[in-house]
């Protein structure tokens, strides 16, 4: 049984943004206001996603407008001239008539900014992932927590929003596999190695380079280090590799399919230790406890080329470069952002799956950022607030941690040559209180230590 969704289609669904709607509850922007009133809102990081998220919120109120690139500055401040003008965002968050706060930054602010713009009583959307380690991640969920009945949160990703991923989730708690066991998630995406780059000067005079450094130690000016997630992720200091980037996106198949929380147990192994930059793959396992429709299940994770094995049938479909396969009693379901195979195992007949009724489906998306815009005038919840999406990239983190805690040793690889490989150290979680309960060393992986003068839960 195959069933597929074309991209322009994917498309059409990701982006309807939510025409028509109707709002009929207010209150949350403001004591008696109208949902059809504007949100006041902080665009802190312009360029790249930053400039397709403005876009996205584009119709609200764009109040204030921060960047560490005086070019990108200049070029949003022609869209919105009215806006005031930021190149710190410590000092942006101060302004008084902000509502909400869109934050696409470099990576190891996002905690930083999500944080501080909570405890000033402002929404937040925040591009993947929310945080760089397994403290920020914890934080930034907590806080979100205490202020759930105020404050509107989302994290950006985007595909969530798509037709493709509730139909997947419908199948799963449906029955279509039978009771699920594991998930095997796995991008192919292979980042550079190396060490942290060589200094270049003079630093360009439209550059901030102390804030874009903000509160990671310090490191010369390269313009290496600019231009995109795929530029900064892949060193320690700055980022969280693929588990923090793509896994932001691929983990949430699993984690909104099988309704997961934070794992008991984790374990990770990759390439050689490098004290600059992350793996070039990494490989990870989480356990999860059982919950009230499914019993106890693994979670896989794979990239850097690494793939999980998985049945003949899946072998020649399109789409291998990523994906997630689940792992069922009665078959596998197997599915990426714009399509989905089902998969009898052996003789089992699945032909008596239901499709779930009209009234039994995940109600389409008004749009990932209308879905926020909404809540932040209505209460009305997002589907990857920070308690989900906390949850999500705390777990992801705490690969990181089994990694750096492991041993180098020489193995031989599947081509039969040997090679250098870290072998991570299996943690046992305490995710209440955010302790690796059989590893007290763990503590300074799962803690991240900043520049003087910059305090992350400001």
């Amino acid at each position: 049984m195959v069933t597929r969704i074309r991209r322009r289609t994917l498309l059409k669904h990701c982006v309807a943004g939510g025409a028509g709607l109707i709002i009929l509850k207010s209150g949350i922007l403001q004591a008696g206001s109208s949902p059809n009133d504007k949100l006041n809102v902080a665009v802190i990081g312009v360029g790249g996603r930053g400039g397709s998220n403005m876009d996205s919120v584009a119709g609200e109120n764009i109040v204030a407008l921060c960047d560490v690139n005086e070019k990108n500055l200049a070029a949003a401040a022609q869209r919105f001239p009215n806006a005031k003008q930021y190149n710190d965002w410590r000092k942006c968050l101060e302004q008084k008539d902000i509502d909400a706060v869109v934050c696409s930054t470099t990576d190891h602010t996002h905690a930083f900014i999500c944080l501080w713009a909570m405890n000033r009583g402002k929404h937040v959307y925040c591009e993947k992932p929310i945080a760089n380690s397994v403290e920020e991640a914890h934080l930034v969920r907590q806080a979100y927590l205490k202020n759930k009945d105020k404050l509107a949160t989302q994290m950006g990703t985007q595909i969530h929003a798509c037709d493709n991923y509730r139909r997947m989730v419908e199948m799963l708690r449906g029955g279509a596999i039978g009771p699920v066991r594991e998930a095997r998630v796995w991008c192919s995406r292979t980042p550079q190695g190396g060490g942290y780059l060589p200094e270049v000067s003079p630093i360009p005079s439209h550059i901030h380079w102390d804030l874009w450094i903000g509160p990671s130690p310090y490191h010369p000016f390269n313009p290496g280090y600019l231009g995109g997630c795929l530029a900064w992720n892949r060193f320690w200091d700055f980022g969280s590799g693929q588990i923090g980037d793509m896994g932001s996106h691929m983990m949430d198949m699993a984690f909104w399919g099988l309704d997961l929380k934070l794992p008991t147990t984790c374990k990770a192994g990759g390439t050689e230790l490098n004290n600059d930059t992350l793996p070039t793959w990494l490989t990870a396992e989480w356990d999860h406890p059982a919950n009230s429709w499914r019993d106890a299940v693994k979670v896989y994770w794979y990239d850097g080329g690494k793939k999980p094995g998985m049945p003949s049938e899946a072998f020649n479909r399109e789409g291998l470069f990523k994906g997630v396969i689940f792992r069922g009693d009665k078959g596998w379901l197997m599915a990426d952002y714009d399509w989905r195979i089902l998969m009898p195992r052996g003789d089992n007949d699945m032909t008596q799956y239901r499709l779930p009724k009209p009234d039994e489906l995940i109600p389409p998306s008004p749009g990932h950022h209308q879905e926020w815009i909404i809540a932040c005038k209505t209460g009305k919840p997002t589907l990857c607030n920070f308690d989900y999406s906390g949850a999500l990239i705390e777990h992801n983190m705490l690969s990181l941690v089994s990694y750096r805690l492991g041993e180098v040793t020489t193995k031989k690889g599947a081509d039969g040559k040997e090679e250098t490989v870290t072998i991570g150290k299996e943690l046992a979680y305490d995710a209440d209180n955010m302790r690796v309960t059989n590893c007290p060393e763990a503590d300074r992986y799962i803690r991240k230590t900043y520049r003087s003068g910059w305090t992350l839960n400001g």
